[in-house]
Protein backbone atom coordinates (compact mmCIF):
# COMPACT_ATOMS: atom_id res chain seq x y z
CA UNK A 1 0.00 0.00 0.00
CA UNK A 2 2.96 2.21 0.57
CA UNK A 3 4.87 3.72 -2.87
CA UNK A 4 7.24 4.89 -0.92
CA UNK A 5 8.63 7.14 2.34
CA UNK A 6 10.23 10.30 2.15
CA UNK A 7 12.15 11.51 5.11
CA UNK A 8 12.43 15.92 5.63
CA UNK A 9 15.61 17.02 5.40
CA UNK A 10 16.52 19.71 7.87
CA UNK A 11 18.11 22.91 7.50
CA UNK A 12 18.91 25.40 10.29
CA UNK A 13 17.02 28.93 9.94
CA UNK A 14 19.53 29.81 12.77
CA UNK A 15 19.03 29.58 16.27
CA UNK A 16 18.49 26.54 16.22
CA UNK A 17 15.13 26.94 14.48
CA UNK A 18 15.12 24.11 11.70
CA UNK A 19 12.70 23.61 9.27
CA UNK A 20 12.00 19.85 7.36
CA UNK A 21 11.79 19.76 3.39
CA UNK A 22 9.81 16.64 2.56
CA UNK A 23 8.09 17.82 -0.67
CA UNK A 24 9.58 18.39 -3.53
CA UNK A 25 11.78 15.22 -3.69
CA UNK A 26 13.77 14.28 -6.72
CA UNK A 27 11.47 11.01 -6.56
CA UNK A 28 8.08 12.21 -5.45
CA UNK A 29 7.91 15.84 -6.71
CA UNK A 30 4.18 16.16 -6.08
CA UNK A 31 1.42 14.45 -4.02
CA UNK A 32 -1.85 15.35 -6.04
CA UNK A 33 -1.56 19.15 -6.20
CA UNK A 34 0.71 19.83 -3.20
CA UNK A 35 3.84 20.53 -4.25
CA UNK A 36 5.73 21.75 -1.06
CA UNK A 37 6.02 20.49 2.33
CA UNK A 38 7.93 22.13 5.13
CA UNK A 39 8.36 21.15 8.40
CA UNK A 40 8.85 23.81 10.96
CA UNK A 41 10.14 23.12 14.35
CA UNK A 42 9.56 22.31 16.66
CA UNK A 43 11.84 25.07 18.77
CA UNK A 44 11.69 27.02 22.04
CA UNK A 45 12.57 30.81 20.96
CA UNK A 46 13.56 32.85 23.74
CA UNK A 47 12.50 36.68 23.34
CA UNK A 48 14.81 38.54 21.72
CA UNK A 49 16.22 36.41 19.22
CA UNK A 50 17.40 38.25 16.13
CA UNK A 51 15.49 39.39 13.13
CA UNK A 52 17.53 37.08 10.86
CA UNK A 53 15.01 34.41 11.65
CA UNK A 54 12.51 36.00 9.85
CA UNK A 55 11.50 35.18 6.14
CA UNK A 56 11.55 38.63 4.66
CA UNK A 57 9.38 39.65 1.57
CA UNK A 58 9.63 37.23 -1.30
CA UNK A 59 7.72 36.52 -4.39
CA UNK A 60 5.59 34.04 -5.48
CA UNK A 61 3.38 32.94 -8.76
CA UNK A 62 1.35 30.06 -9.45
CA UNK A 63 0.86 28.44 -6.36
CA UNK A 64 -1.58 28.91 -2.99
CA UNK A 65 0.62 29.04 -0.23
CA UNK A 66 -1.24 27.53 3.29
CA UNK A 67 0.72 28.34 6.64
CA UNK A 68 -0.40 26.09 9.52
CA UNK A 69 0.45 26.07 13.02
CA UNK A 70 0.31 23.64 16.47
CA UNK A 71 2.23 26.19 18.37
CA UNK A 72 2.92 29.57 18.35
CA UNK A 73 2.52 32.68 16.05
CA UNK A 74 3.44 34.43 12.90
CA UNK A 75 2.55 37.99 11.59
CA UNK A 76 1.62 37.55 7.44
CA UNK A 77 2.57 41.08 5.45
CA UNK A 78 1.97 41.17 2.03
CA UNK A 79 1.67 43.06 -1.35
CA UNK A 80 -2.07 43.25 -1.42
CA UNK A 81 -1.63 45.44 2.03
CA UNK A 82 -2.85 42.67 4.11
CA UNK A 83 -1.26 42.14 7.44
CA UNK A 84 -2.73 39.12 9.10
CA UNK A 85 -1.73 37.58 12.29
CA UNK A 86 -1.73 33.31 12.23
CA UNK A 87 -2.51 31.46 15.45
CA UNK A 88 -2.48 27.65 16.33
CA UNK A 89 -5.58 25.84 14.26
CA UNK A 90 -5.76 28.74 11.81
CA UNK A 91 -5.03 28.73 8.22
CA UNK A 92 -3.64 31.62 6.44
CA UNK A 93 -3.92 30.76 2.57
CA UNK A 94 -2.76 33.05 0.19
CA UNK A 95 -3.30 32.66 -3.77
CA UNK A 96 -0.19 34.10 -5.89
CA UNK A 97 -1.78 33.88 -9.10
CA UNK A 98 0.04 36.51 -11.35
CA UNK A 99 2.48 37.42 -8.48
CA UNK A 100 2.36 38.75 -5.14
CA UNK A 101 5.33 39.36 -2.93
CA UNK A 102 4.89 38.49 1.34
CA UNK A 103 7.31 38.26 4.54
CA UNK A 104 6.54 36.34 7.48
CA UNK A 105 7.86 37.47 10.41
CA UNK A 106 8.01 36.73 14.20
CA UNK A 107 6.98 39.16 16.01
CA UNK A 108 5.07 37.96 19.14
CA UNK A 109 7.57 35.38 19.40
CA UNK A 110 10.61 37.98 19.54
CA UNK A 111 8.79 39.99 21.98
CA UNK A 112 7.20 37.16 24.44
CA UNK A 113 9.41 34.21 23.46
CA UNK A 114 7.47 30.90 22.46
CA UNK A 115 7.10 27.45 21.05
CA UNK A 116 7.20 27.50 17.77
CA UNK A 117 5.80 24.70 15.43
CA UNK A 118 3.72 24.07 12.15
CA UNK A 119 3.96 23.40 8.41
CA UNK A 120 3.95 25.64 5.37
CA UNK A 121 2.77 24.33 1.92
CA UNK A 122 2.35 25.21 -1.31
CA UNK A 123 -0.41 23.92 -3.66
CA UNK A 124 0.24 24.70 -7.09
CA UNK A 125 -2.81 26.02 -9.07
CA UNK A 126 -4.09 24.05 -12.18
CA UNK A 127 -3.12 25.22 -15.50
CA UNK A 128 -6.33 27.51 -15.97
CA UNK A 129 -5.47 29.36 -13.10
CA UNK A 130 -2.28 30.00 -12.70
CA UNK A 131 -2.36 33.74 -13.66
CA UNK A 132 -5.54 34.43 -11.60
CA UNK A 133 -5.64 37.91 -9.59
CA UNK A 134 -3.49 36.89 -6.22
CA UNK A 135 -5.66 37.26 -2.92
CA UNK A 136 -5.18 36.31 0.86
CA UNK A 137 -7.67 34.40 3.11
CA UNK A 138 -7.57 34.21 6.96
CA UNK A 139 -9.38 31.38 8.46
CA UNK A 140 -9.93 30.13 11.97
CA UNK A 141 -13.02 28.47 13.88
CA UNK A 142 -15.09 24.98 13.26
CA UNK A 143 -17.39 26.91 10.99
CA UNK A 144 -14.79 27.06 8.18
CA UNK A 145 -12.44 24.47 9.20
CA UNK A 146 -14.85 21.51 10.03
CA UNK A 147 -13.59 19.79 13.10
CA UNK A 148 -14.72 16.44 14.96
CA UNK A 149 -13.77 14.03 17.20
CA UNK A 150 -13.82 10.37 17.34
CA UNK A 151 -12.65 7.51 19.54
CA UNK A 152 -9.05 8.54 20.99
CA UNK A 153 -8.68 11.02 17.65
CA UNK A 154 -9.55 14.62 17.19
CA UNK A 155 -9.45 15.93 13.52
CA UNK A 156 -9.74 19.28 11.44
CA UNK A 157 -10.37 19.56 7.57
CA UNK A 158 -7.79 22.37 6.80
CA UNK A 159 -8.63 22.75 3.19
CA UNK A 160 -10.61 20.81 0.17
CA UNK A 161 -13.03 18.00 0.87
CA UNK A 162 -12.97 14.75 2.26
CA UNK A 163 -15.41 12.33 3.78
CA UNK A 164 -18.50 14.64 3.05
CA UNK A 165 -16.70 17.47 4.34
CA UNK A 166 -15.96 20.70 3.31
CA UNK A 167 -13.70 23.32 4.16
CA UNK A 168 -14.58 26.71 3.32
CA UNK A 169 -10.99 27.68 2.16
CA UNK A 170 -10.98 28.44 -1.53
CA UNK A 171 -9.53 25.50 -3.36
CA UNK A 172 -8.99 25.00 -7.21
CA UNK A 173 -8.77 21.82 -7.83
CA UNK A 174 -9.85 18.49 -6.28
CA UNK A 175 -8.04 17.95 -2.92
CA UNK A 176 -7.57 17.21 0.50
CA UNK A 177 -5.64 17.94 3.97
CA UNK A 178 -6.11 17.18 7.37
CA UNK A 179 -5.02 17.43 11.02
CA UNK A 180 -5.20 14.22 13.06
CA UNK A 181 -4.48 14.36 16.66
CA UNK A 182 -4.44 10.62 18.41
CA UNK A 183 -3.74 9.38 20.90
CA UNK A 184 -1.17 6.28 21.67
CA UNK A 185 -3.43 3.00 20.13
CA UNK A 186 -6.28 5.06 18.54
CA UNK A 187 -6.83 3.45 14.64
CA UNK A 188 -8.61 5.03 11.86
CA UNK A 189 -8.24 4.81 7.98
CA UNK A 190 -7.35 6.80 5.06
CA UNK A 191 -9.82 6.43 2.67
CA UNK A 192 -9.29 6.11 -0.91
CA UNK A 193 -11.40 8.73 -2.29
CA UNK A 194 -8.25 10.38 -3.98
CA UNK A 195 -5.90 8.80 -6.80
CA UNK A 196 -2.92 10.47 -4.73
CA UNK A 197 -2.69 10.53 -0.94
CA UNK A 198 0.31 11.04 1.55
CA UNK A 199 0.68 10.48 5.42
CA UNK A 200 3.23 12.33 7.27
CA UNK A 201 3.73 11.91 11.12
CA UNK A 202 4.61 15.33 12.79
CA UNK A 203 5.06 14.35 16.19
CA UNK A 204 5.29 10.95 17.91
CA UNK A 205 5.00 7.26 15.78
CA UNK A 206 2.08 6.05 13.87
CA UNK A 207 2.31 2.29 11.76
CA UNK A 208 1.00 3.21 8.20
CA UNK A 209 -0.39 -0.11 6.49
CA UNK A 210 1.66 -2.38 8.68
CA UNK A 211 5.22 -0.39 8.54
CA UNK A 212 5.89 2.10 11.85
CA UNK A 213 6.43 5.72 10.32
CA UNK A 214 8.72 8.06 12.43
CA UNK A 215 8.01 12.05 13.13
CA UNK A 216 9.49 13.63 10.06
CA UNK A 217 8.99 10.75 7.79
CA UNK A 218 6.20 10.51 5.24
CA UNK A 219 4.56 7.70 3.53
CA UNK A 220 3.15 8.21 -0.25
CA UNK A 221 0.45 5.62 -0.05
CA UNK A 222 -0.71 3.68 -3.54
CA UNK A 223 -4.20 4.08 -5.07
CA UNK A 224 -6.81 2.13 -4.82
CA UNK A 225 -7.53 1.09 -1.12
CA UNK A 226 -8.11 2.44 2.48
CA UNK A 227 -5.19 2.41 4.51
CA UNK A 228 -5.17 1.84 8.40
CA UNK A 229 -2.95 4.44 10.43
CA UNK A 230 -2.24 3.96 14.18
CA UNK A 231 -0.49 5.84 16.93
CA UNK A 232 1.78 3.83 18.23
CA UNK A 233 2.13 6.88 20.69
CA UNK A 234 0.34 10.25 21.22
CA UNK A 235 1.11 11.10 17.44
CA UNK A 236 -0.03 14.47 15.17
CA UNK A 237 -0.27 13.34 11.84
CA UNK A 238 -1.31 15.34 8.59
CA UNK A 239 -3.05 13.54 5.75
CA UNK A 240 -2.76 15.10 2.05
CA UNK A 241 -4.00 14.43 -1.68
CA UNK A 242 -6.28 15.28 -4.32
CA UNK A 243 -5.62 14.86 -7.89
CA UNK A 244 -2.70 14.59 -9.96
CA UNK A 245 -1.56 18.70 -11.33
CA UNK A 246 0.22 17.70 -14.10
CA UNK A 247 4.34 19.07 -15.03
CA UNK A 248 5.00 21.64 -12.59
CA UNK A 249 8.79 23.57 -12.83
CA UNK A 250 10.19 24.76 -10.07
CA UNK A 251 12.81 27.49 -9.40
CA UNK A 252 13.38 29.14 -5.88
CA UNK A 253 9.43 30.59 -5.02
CA UNK A 254 8.45 30.66 -8.62
CA UNK A 255 6.20 27.86 -9.47
CA UNK A 256 4.99 27.54 -13.66
CA UNK A 257 3.86 25.02 -16.05
CA UNK A 258 6.36 27.06 -18.51
CA UNK A 259 9.94 27.59 -17.49
CA UNK A 260 9.56 30.80 -19.58
CA UNK A 261 6.78 32.29 -17.47
CA UNK A 262 9.36 31.16 -14.50
CA UNK A 263 11.88 33.35 -16.42
CA UNK A 264 10.23 36.30 -16.65
CA UNK A 265 9.25 36.15 -13.02
CA UNK A 266 12.86 35.99 -11.88
CA UNK A 267 13.84 38.40 -14.03
CA UNK A 268 10.69 40.87 -12.29
CA UNK A 269 12.25 40.28 -9.04
CA UNK A 270 16.06 41.05 -10.16
CA UNK A 271 14.84 44.29 -11.51
CA UNK A 272 12.45 45.38 -9.19
CA UNK A 273 9.52 45.21 -10.89
CA UNK A 274 7.57 43.09 -8.50
CA UNK A 275 5.58 44.99 -5.42
CA UNK A 276 6.92 45.04 -1.95
CA UNK A 277 4.45 45.07 0.74
CA UNK A 278 3.18 48.25 1.90
CA UNK A 279 3.87 47.36 6.01
CA UNK A 280 6.97 45.77 5.08
CA UNK A 281 9.20 47.44 2.37
CA UNK A 282 12.23 48.17 3.54
CA UNK A 283 14.23 44.83 2.90
CA UNK A 284 13.56 41.95 0.62
CA UNK A 285 15.43 38.56 0.27
CA UNK A 286 17.64 38.90 -2.94
CA UNK A 287 17.24 36.17 -6.07
CA UNK A 288 20.05 33.12 -4.69
CA UNK A 289 22.75 33.65 -7.56
CA UNK A 290 23.40 29.66 -7.51
CA UNK A 291 19.86 28.36 -7.00
CA UNK A 292 18.77 25.92 -9.80
CA UNK A 293 15.09 23.94 -10.71
CA UNK A 294 13.83 22.10 -8.21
Amino acid sequence: MIERIIDKRTHDLGGGFEVGRVLPFHARRTVGPYIFFDHMGPADLAPGFPREMDVRPHPHIGISTVTYLYDGALTHRDSLGVTQDIRPGEVNWMVTGSGITHSERFDHAREHGAHMHGIQAWVALPTEHEEADPAFYHHEGSADLPTWEEKGLRGRLIAGSAEGMQSAVRVHSPQFYMHWDMVAGASRPLPAEYQERAVYVAAGNAEVAGQVLRTGQMAVIEPGQDVPVTAKDAATIMVLGGDPIGERFMLWNFVSSAKDRIEQAREDWIQGRMKLPDADDEEFTPFPEDRTYA
